[in-house]
């Protein structure tokens, strides 16, 4: 078996934090007083975030809280006019000045917790830039490297891998073929670690490199048999005997 010379990481779930963005706004709308459930949200989350990759022009000029501003700002108008009628009509008789507060009171707290999850990653991805190449690799908006540098991350990665610029997502094998050509590494000598074994894992797993799974909660349907190592934090990583 080769041995392991570059680490790839996924962003969102992995390296910002140990779960999954649509459960971190919904703990964030709950903070702010927002009644919803999590399959309520889920349409919405995924509006917004289709909204957003369709948006790279405008999106990639913008940091960590404009863009969770600006996807917030989607999942409250489609939840203004699709969502469960009690919350349509509580949203309805905030008016737009109630809704711009709520919006504020979401995008804040879930910024406050992505900021210390990125603080908590620049920890444990500092040292490893001795013993590996590193690389992102993420389904995101084309603002990837520019959120990674105002987390200070950017110095320790040789390869940003941006969905939305690169044109192919995840668990397309191409976005993880650029990343590959990127860091000038062939797959059998290469982990990629993420919270998602169809988008991370498997594809990963498939391309011949080692896949390991941040599994900080184990989410129903998700099964460890694509990944190679399962972690249950980003801690983990150093420890990992490759």
């Amino acid at each position: 078996m080769a041995t392991i010379t570059a680490l790839l990481f996924d962003f969102g779930g992995t390296l910002d934090g140990p779960a999954h963005w649509l459960d971190r706004f919904l703990a964030s709308y709950r903070a702010a007083g927002v009644d919803i459930s999590r399959i309520e949200l889920d349409p919405a989350f995924d509006h917004a975030t289709r909204t957003g990759y369709g948006a790279t022009r405008i999106v990639a000029r913008f940091g960590m809280t404009d863009l969770v501003r600006f996807l917030v700002g989607h999942q409250f108008e489609y939840l203004r006019k699709s969502g469960p009628e009690a919350l349509r009509a509580t949203l309805e008789d905030a008016g737009a000045a109630g809704r711009h507060r709520l919006v504020e009171a979401v995008t804040n707290s879930f910024v406050l917790e992505t900021s210390a999850g990125l603080a908590h990653s620049r920890e444990v991805v500092g040292p490893l830039k001795s013993r590996f190449k590193l690389g992102v690799v993420s389904n995101f908006y084309g603002n990837l490297d520019r959120v990674l540098q105002e987390a200070k991350l950017d110095r320790f990665f040789t390869a940003i891998v941006d969905s939305s610029r690169l044109g192919i997502f995840k668990p397309d094998a191409g976005i993880f073929e650029a990343a590959l050509k990127k860091i000038q590494c062939a797959p059998e000598s290469v982990a990629m670690i993420g919270d998602s074994i169809g988008k991370d894992c498997a594809p990963a797993r498939k391309l011949g490199m080692r896949a390991v799974w941040l599994c900080s909660e184990p989410r129903e349907g998700e099964d460890s048999g694509a990944a190679d190592v399962t972690i249950r934090s980003i801690d983990e990583v150093a420890q990992i005997r490759w």
